[in-house]
């Protein structure tokens, strides 16, 4: 498709760039111990929360980058878009409402990012934003929101650590 795009004078597409990156947040959000170990609920909505949390870590590294993070930031946003929407036609949404599901998971995935760039450097504000939004305030009995909250907050660190070539490069793990 690149090829393609780069013939006809289109040119290449930005957003391929960030396409590592977003693979490596989906590959630690869909790490077995978030769910099996921490009690975050395995499904849709469970997977969509800790792609959600580990992008809005992601995006506050980039933020943190000032100007040369703002087309990052914006790409990889787009990305994340592009593959929600192939989630949402997989699981089998028509055209018709495609648009109002991407609507409603992209104003999450901003409320998210709002909540934990606020609670990431408080432990109990930042629990307190995961039991609203990966156990929709009512954790189960295996919930571990402290154990989550922790973990998120070495990722968050080792996100702080990392070289900004590495970080566009996906090398976040």
């Amino acid at each position: 498709m690149k090829f393609l795009k780069t013939l006809f004078g289109f040119g290449p597409d930005p957003r391929e760039d960030l396409v590592p990156l977003y693979i490596a947040i989906v590959h630690i959000a869909r790490e077995p111990a978030w769910y099996a170990e921490l009690g975050v609920p395995d499904t849709l909505d469970g997977r969509f929360d800790m792609v959600a949390a580990i992008l809005s870590l992601v995006q506050v590294r980039i933020e943190a980058e000032g100007a040369p993070g703002r087309s990052a930031g914006t790409y990889l946003t787009e990305v994340f878009i592009d593959d929600m929407e192939g989630q949402v036609r997989q699981i089998g949404i028509g055209d018709v409402l495609v648009g109002k599901h991407l609507g409603k998971m992209v104003a999450a995935m901003g409320g998210r990012l709002t909540a934990y760039r606020e609670a990431i450097a408080d432990p109990a504000a930042l629990e307190a934003a995961l039991v609203r939004n990966i156990w929709r305030g009512e954790p189960g009995p295996d919930a571990r929101p402290a154990v989550v909250a922790e973990r998120l907050r070495a990722i968050s660190a080792r996100l702080g650590a990392t070289a900004w070539g590495d970080v566009l490069a996906g090398r976040i793990g």
